[in-house]
């Protein structure tokens, strides 16, 4: 399984930090002729995306072009279960994308209106945010 993350980073680790207010940036569909939007504000981990993906393209079978709007940069750090207090911040354990609302996740072309719908609501199951199917 190829998961999304970031080859190198400047600092390891990262605070949690708001994901609040509405996406000014990559709320149009720029690549593909359908898309999926995000419609409200949650983290998308690597996993999920990556399972997205490959329903997509099961979907899509050998016709089409995908293309993915988000990398997930944000690392996760957590502890084991029953650690004690102190010890410091835990190791980081996956990366996410920090989702706001009207941001573009998936762009497909080259399947029919109803395909390509079929498609991403499929993949939409898979993530945590409510998405709307968009078309150029």
């Amino acid at each position: 399984m190829s998961l999304l993350m970031p080859r190198k980073v400047k600092y390891r680790k990262m605070q949690k930090g708001r994901t609040k207010g509405v996406e000014t940036r990559g709320i149009n569909l720029d690549f593909g002729s359908h898309g999926l939007k995000a419609m409200e504000a949650k983290w998308i981990t690597s996993r999920q995306l990556e399972a997205a993906r490959r329903v997509i393209l099961r979907y899509m079978k050998k016709g089409g072009k995908l293309w993915i709007r988000v990398f997930p940069y944000k690392p996760v750090s957590s502890h084991g279960g029953e650690m004690p207090m102190g010890g410091g911040k835990g190791g980081v354990d996956h990366y996410v994308y920090p989702a706001r609302a009207g941001r573009i996740i998936f762009e497909i072309d080259g399947l029919s209106d109803s395909e390509s719908k079929e498609a991403l609501h499929k993949a939409s199951n898979k993530l945590p945010v409510k998405t709307k199917y968009i078309k150029a």
